[in-house]
């Protein structure tokens, strides 16, 4: 995966911005949130996850 390709997206990213990234729906990136095995951040009721986390936790998950 090239990193270079999510520069545009900010470090933290919400579930829009995550499905998007992902190339996912706006309900998948919701469940990926409520995951325990993903890198979401609780604030409050809002949910988002730093997007180097979330690289990471993609190359976690694809190096099996």
């Amino acid at each position: 995966m090239n990193p270079d390709a999510f520069d545009s997206y900010p470090e933290m990213l919400n579930a829009e911005q995550l499905a998007k990234m992902l190339g996912i729906s706006r309900a998948g990136a919701y469940q990926l949130l409520n995951c325990d095995s993903f890198p979401t951040l609780h604030i409050g009721k809002r949910k988002i996850a730093p997007k180097s986390k979330v690289l990471e936790w993609i190359d976690q998950m694809t190096s099996h």
